[in-house]
């Protein structure tokens, strides 16, 4: 009998490893709500929770997690089954989001564990801005990257929504703002975010100056109004 427990246990290890080390090498993501206000946090993967001022939430993502995203959601709304609506980032009228939210809303996007072992993280305003935000490794050595202007107050009026601040693509679904064909150009609407989040994504193209790359294996914080 002991001859066969053996080969089993040694199975089971050699199945659990992967398991094992996919939960070990997971990146968390540690999201704080700083504001003044109640903030419906979301993320995909990870789903969503109302964090009130000073609360937090953690959620993970496993290496090679790819087009991912992290939001939060102002204006909401539930019932005691998570259904509801958000004015800004509404995600499909979910508390727990399957999907990705709607405009406007400030993003914290994410790909674990890519090209050389590196993380791609970068805020992007692609979607527009609801909420200011800072997207940090835990560790040193990796770009800081914060978006806290007042975005909303300064708005230009033909981007103004409720709770938010349009990206020109939203409003006017044009290549020349979407870039669709993949030629497009910054342009006067997108400096308008680009002047005042730097680090930020302001239009599709906007990549040299806005993704930034820090080694796998960091864990990430994600800061409602830093």
């Amino acid at each position: 009998m002991t001859l066969s427990i053996v080969p089993a246990l040694s199975l089971l290890s050699f199945l659990l490893f992967p398991l094992l080390f996919t939960i070990t090498d997971a990146a968390t993501f540690d999201i704080r709500n700083q504001c003044t206000y109640p903030v419906w946090a979301a993320g995909v993967p990870g789903g969503g929770k109302r964090l009130d001022p000073g609360q937090s939430w953690s959620i993970t993502a496993n290496p090679g997690t790819a087009k991912a995203r992290i939001w939060g959601r102002t204006g909401c709304t539930f019932d005691a089954n998570g259904r509801g609506s958000c004015k800004t980032g509404d995600c499909k009228g979910l508390l727990e989001c399957q999907e990705y939210g709607k405009p406007p809303n400030t993003l914290a996007e994410y790909a674990l564990k890519q090209f050389a072992d590196l993380d791609w993280i970068d805020i992007s305003l692609v979607d527009g801005f609801n909420i200011p935000m800072e997207f940090s490794p835990t560790s040193g050595g990796c770009k800081v990257m914060r978006c806290t202007a007042d975005i909303n107050g300064q708005c230009p009026a033909e981007l103004k929504a409720d709770d938010g601040c349009n990206n020109p693509c939203t409003v006017y679904k044009t290549d020349e703002y979407c870039c669709n064909s993949g030629s497009c150009g910054p342009t006067p609407l997108s400096k308008f975010f680009k002047d005042r989040c730097p680090d930020a994504y302001s239009y599709p193209k906007d990549d040299p100056t806005s993704l930034f790359t820090c080694p796998t294996g960091n864990n990430y914080k994600v800061i409602f109004c830093p």
